[in-house]
């Protein structure tokens, strides 16, 4: 990249019209300031929009008795809680726990639960319980390690087996490891509140390092769902509200259909990154809000099954429940959060020979029957979950279920290198010997023939060779739109321009995760005609959209763009930097705002950018590498080994730095 492309014109462009980026345009003045000012431009809080005030949970009971009752026994009330006899569950009486290169000793002290912690250095330190985090099939604990820095500890209450464990019990890390519980990745006021709270403000300080975080109120609450309820207590008294609140004075309308439901409910129970503040008012459309994992290696399998902890949202995108209109409230209680029914009657009050009227397009038959499942009636095999929501276990004894409500596919595992539901319980048997079973069973089955995830795995071994059927799968609406926008996302990596001149038109596909996905890939295109394709898209109504087109804006040919045009880039410039000053305490943003400044050539700001992630996790080589290389670069060999030495300090074993080393030593 030429840095002189952020000022200097450029020959027209082969297609479309040329551009200039603004002279003081948002990002040229950032990118060459130095880091701290950078950290406080980015930093600085957007105009906050009039809103109603929250009025905490306990005034809506005052009403809403029955609901209430219903919410205060549910896992939402539980999410967030203050320590006490009536919450911590936990035996704190002189109990003990030792393991992962700590030894615990819990205990009770007047009112308060304590904890002493001896660290794998030898270091001990007393701690408080400052808070509780749900109820069960675990139960964990905040200690305030900072005045406002909460930070969730990795021991933790099975409440099932009445015992202390280790949430990573593999793991044996010292304080100064990101990864240790009091390290960046565990910190509550970062990674947890937003949804374990109502009303929740983080109010990190990018300097000082420290926290001031707010909530309404503590624990997933009435208006964290419906919104601030200030307008509706005056609409009681007579009281119009005004717009855009709903009639009853919400910010939250759950009469737009079963699509405004799942999106509120996805905020926080998906995979997922925030693209504004993290705790968008209720109401805010999904991906005007966030940026939705796609499927991931790592996060998920090929097929689209889960994996790490992805939660529900991308799953149930995938399933052809969603795709006919099925919502979370379908199955759970909306108060509770109870499943509607016990066990095979949740599927049973739409999958039945009377069906159910709101889905016309079911098939009338009896599904919970031998004839159908070929299992014993009340075993493991007759439940509906067990084929069709494989359950995976995360945080030691939390299973979770896959809400793709797919139809076991184990012919696809030779291929996909994917589980399957039928191996899972058998476990001695193959997929092969499942495949042919469940053939036998179900001879004119339609769940058959090719499948998406076949094309993804290929995808995954070799984009390039693999490159037609992933951009088929793309243009394909009858699949998922978030299995067309990671096919996508795997072509990116192999793309050439003639793919993403084909690619072009999704970028005005319906779907704003297939946009983002198509706009990304136009990485690929020859810069002029990159820039004439994606600058609609700094128009788009979805944030995410939005902040994918403007970082393509990094480095493009361009310096002064057209008054009509001027304003859409700024406000899609100032998403991204207030997306990234809300996220100054995670190392991920700090690798970003080194590679941009790499980019533009401020070879100053990218070494203060990666000293940042360092400082944040010592354990990250890539940081350490970069920092080595401009070290290298701005200073000398000798500067050069002096970080090289600290990072060695932190990482005696990395390969990389070793051979950094050798070099630096020839």
């Amino acid at each position: 990249m030429n840095k002189d492309y952020l000022t200097d014109p450029v020959a027209a462009p082969a297609r479309g019209p040329s551009y200039r980026l603004p002279a003081a345009g948002a990002f040229a003045r950032i990118l060459l300031q130095p880091l701290s000012l950078l950290l406080i431009l980015l930093s600085a809080p957007a105009v906050a929009q009039e809103v109603p005030a929250y009025v905490g949970s306990q005034v809506c009971a005052d009403c809403h008795r029955d609901e209430a009752e219903a919410w205060a026994r549910s896992d939402h009330a539980l999410a967030w809680t203050r320590p006490g006899p009536d919450t911590v569950v936990a035996d704190f009486d002189g109990t003990s726990f030792h393991g992962s290169g700590m030894d615990v000793r819990f205990r009770i002290d007047g009112d308060t639960y304590r904890a002493s912690v001896t660290e794998s250095d030898g270091s001990t330190r007393d701690y408080e319980v400052h808070s509780v985090v749900g109820i069960r099939p675990l139960q964990q604990y905040l200690f305030e390690t900072e005045p406002g820095r909460l930070q969730s500890f990795d021991v933790v209450w099975d409440t099932e087996k009445k015992a202390w464990f280790h949430l990573y019990p593999e793991q044996d890390l010292p304080p100064s490891d990101g990864l240790h519980w009091s390290g960046p990745y565990k910190n509550w006021n970062a990674r947890c509140a937003e949804c374990h709270a109502t009303g929740y403000s983080k109010n990190f300080d990018p300097v000082a390092h420290t926290y001031a975080s707010t909530q309404a109120e503590i624990g997933v609450g009435c208006e964290a769902c419906h919104g601030p309820g200030q307008a509706h207590i005056e609409w009681t008294t007579g009281k119009a509200p005004q717009s855009p609140l709903t009639p009853y004075g919400f910010t939250m309308d759950f009469g737009k259909g079963a699509e405004a439901t799942i999106q509120q409910c996805a905020g926080c129970h998906s995979r997922r990154e925030a693209q504004g503040d993290g705790n968008p008012l209720p109401g805010t459309p999904y991906h005007d809000a966030y940026t939705l994992s796609l499927l991931q290696p790592g996060m998920y399998h090929a097929d689209g099954q889960i994996l790490d902890e992805v939660y529900v949202y991308g799953s149930f995108l995938q399933s052809r429940m969603y795709a006919r209109g099925v919502s979370c409230t379908n199955c759970h209680d909306v108060h509770s959060s109870e499943l509607v029914a016990e066990g095979n009657a949740v599927c049973a009050q739409c999958h039945s020979p009377a069906g159910n009227p709101d889905f016309p397009t079911l098939t009338l038959a009896e599904y919970d029957s031998p004839a159908h499942h070929f299992h014993q009636p009340d075993t493991a095999g007759a439940q509906c979950k067990n084929c069709h929501m494989v359950e995976q276990t995360y945080m030691g004894n939390d299973r979770r279920a896959d809400h793709s409500f797919r139809v076991p596919r184990p012919d696809l595992s030779p291929e996909t290198g994917a589980p399957d539901a039928c191996t899972t319980c058998h476990a001695g048997q193959s997929a092969e010997w499942a495949a042919r079973t469940i053939e036998e069973w179900y001879p004119d089955s339609t769940h058959r023939g090719p499948h998406y995830g076949q094309v993804l795995a290929a995808g995954r071994v070799n984009p390039a060779l693999a490159m037609g059927d992933l951009i088929d799968l793309s243009e394909d609406r009858t699949q998922a739109d978030l299995v067309r926008a990671t096919a996508l996302w795997l072509a990116t990596a192999a793309a050439d321009p003639s793919v993403a001149e084909r690619v072009a038109p999704l970028m005005q596909d319906p779907s704003p995760l297939v946009r983002a996905a198509a706009v990304r890939l136009q990485r690929a295109a020859p810069p002029t005609e990159m820039v004439s394709r994606i600058v609609p898209l700094l128009a788009d109504p979805m944030r995410t959209v939005r902040i994918e087109t403007v970082k393509l804006f990094v480095g493009a040919p361009i310096a002064r763009l057209p008054k009509t045009i001027e304003a859409s880039y700024r406000r899609a410039m100032t998403d991204w930097q207030t997306a990234m000053g809300n996220r100054m305490d995670f190392p991920e943003t700090h690798l970003v705002l080194g590679g941009i400044a790499l980019t533009t050539r401020n070879f100053p700001a990218a070494e203060n950018a990666f000293r940042e992630v360092t400082r944040l996790d010592p354990q990250r080589s890539d940081a350490w590498q970069m920092r080595v290389r401009i070290a290298s670069a701005l200073r000398g060999p000798e500067a050069a080994r002096e970080v090289l030495k600290e990072a060695r300090s932190n990482l005696p074993e990395d390969v990389m730095l070793q051979e950094f080393e050798k070099e630096l030593n020839q």
